[in-house]
């Protein structure tokens, strides 16, 4: 079967971001500069600190990510939410705490009708989260 997995743009700070998911996450980084891309022309001008590409894999779930390369304005983050699917409302609040720490809260964790613990934010790169605790 085909897996969904989620890939972010940054705009210059996918490094850091990738670094504060693996430190909530686990699970191992991996991390190509632009600088080290065997073809230079899609790296912009003194973008060779720039990401190319990351993969952080962690407990089977995979989130790759680069900065933008494009010549087009940096588009944002908009329109959807990264989701974690968790079975423990433990689990559920300690990611909670950890990604959303310096972010923005939409929707507190809590209980909801269709979950034991739920919760929506912007952690503090931009990037939309939803934190779910998996039905019995």
């Amino acid at each position: 079967m085909s897996k969904i997995q989620n890939y972010l743009f940054f705009d210059g700070n996918c490094a850091e971001a990738m670094r504060f998911y693996e430190s909530a996450l686990g699970g191992k980084l991996n991390v190509m500069q632009a600088k080290d891309s065997p073809d230079q022309s899609h790296v912009p001008p003194g973008g060779g600190e720039l990401v190319l590409h990351a993969r952080l894999d962690a407990n089977g779930a995979v989130l790759m990510a680069s900065d933008w390369m494009d010549t087009s304005p940096y588009p944002g983050k908009n329109g959807f939410a990264v989701t974690l699917a968790v079975p423990t409302l433990e689990e559920a609040k300690s990611l909670f705490e950890k990604l959303s720490a310096g972010g923005k809260v939409t929707f507190p964790l809590g209980k909801t009708f269709y979950s034991e613990g739920f919760a929506m934010f912007a952690d503090k790169f931009g990037v939309p989260w939803m934190v779910i605790t998996e039905s019995k």
